[in-house]
Order: structure tokens, then sequence, then C-alpha cells
């Protein structure tokens, strides 16, 4: 069965090596059948949530940006995938920014239940991307019917590009080609 499988590539850079990984992840799902979004946070207007709460409430943001439309397309997905830098051994900010914008996720109806993270850093030791999937599953846990359904790490990349040729694309690919 098809699914709608939307994947944020959080890295502001150019040729990021994160936003290679996404890439395979959506070649992978595409070839599986799926029907596949791939946004990218370069050039959004995301603000900082405000804590407000509002959001509860109205079930949308009360700030008019980028962000409101990235939560209804996250409500509308069966799946979702995050790709991040990781910077100082955790997500990238912009990822957390995403995460505290999509508050107004919590207590809706949303479709999704497989969630993934694809993550890239220029260290490359074991539990390098540990607090990025600890983060996340935080975030998860805030959603009952939600689950982490896998990651890919690629290590010791830095440079935009880097990734070229790295085992981490196909381990991507296959996670895409995999979602059932």
């Amino acid at each position: 069965m098809s699914k709608n499988v939307l994947i944020l590539s959080t890295s502001l850079r150019a040729n990021s090596n994160s936003q290679a990984l996404a890439q395979a992840f959506a070649d992978g799902a595409r070839e599986s059948g799926h029907q596949v979004e791939l946004v990218s946070l370069q050039g959004k207007e995301i603000a900082f949530c405000r804590g407000c709460l509002a959001c509860l409430k109205n079930k949308s943001c009360v700030i008019r940006d980028d962000a409101v439309e990235i939560a209804q397309k996250m409500h509308d997905a069966d799946v979702i995938a995050f790709a991040t830098p990781i910077y100082y051994y955790e997500m990238s900010g912009q990822m957390k920014t995403v995460l505290d914008r999509a508050n107004s996720l919590y207590g809706s109806d949303y479709a999704f239940r497989d969630i993934y993270l694809l993550s890239a850093a220029a260290e490359e030791e074991d539990g390098v991307d540990s607090r990025a999937i600890s983060g996340l599953q935080g975030w998860i846990d805030c959603f009952e019917r939600a689950h982490l359904a896998g990651t890919v790490f690629a290590g010791g990349v830095n440079g935009a590009g880097d990734i070229a040729g790295h085992p981490a694309l196909e381990k991507a690919r296959e996670l895409g080609r995999n979602i059932s």
C-alpha cells in the first residue's frame, strides 16, 4: 500500500551530507511506490516557539511563518523522516525548532506512525548520533501512535558533499525502500 512520506531536510548548507541522505531515502521510498515530498528548511522562515500554547486551542500556531505549513504536512504524512547534521553531538537547532513548532500536532488526529532519523557528522565513533536519537524519541513519545522506525548515521563526513560514496547512502535508500 502506497504511503504519504514526508522528508524534512533540516540542514541549511548547500550540498549538505544530511540532504544527500534525505535524497537517498526519498529515492528508495519512490522505488517502492510511495508518494514522497522532500522539504528543505533552506530559505524557510521559522521562528522559535513562544510557549504560549495557543496552538493547542487553535490547532495551529499563532506565528505566521513557514513552520505552520510544515506542521500541516507533518500532520498529514503517514511517514516522517528527519535528516539532520549532528552539531555538538545533537540534532541541529533548526530541527529542534521545527519539532517545537509542531506542538499544534499534540492531541490532533495526526496520520504519522513511522518516524526515521537520518544524520551525518564529522565524528564517526559509535554513539555520535545517540543524543539526536534521544531528542527525537522524546518528541515521538508524545505521540502514542508513532514510533521510531529506523535510523541511519553517516560519520566521518564534514565538508559539503563529503558523503559521496559513503555506505550510509545505500542504507538510507534501503530504509526508504523498506517502508511498509
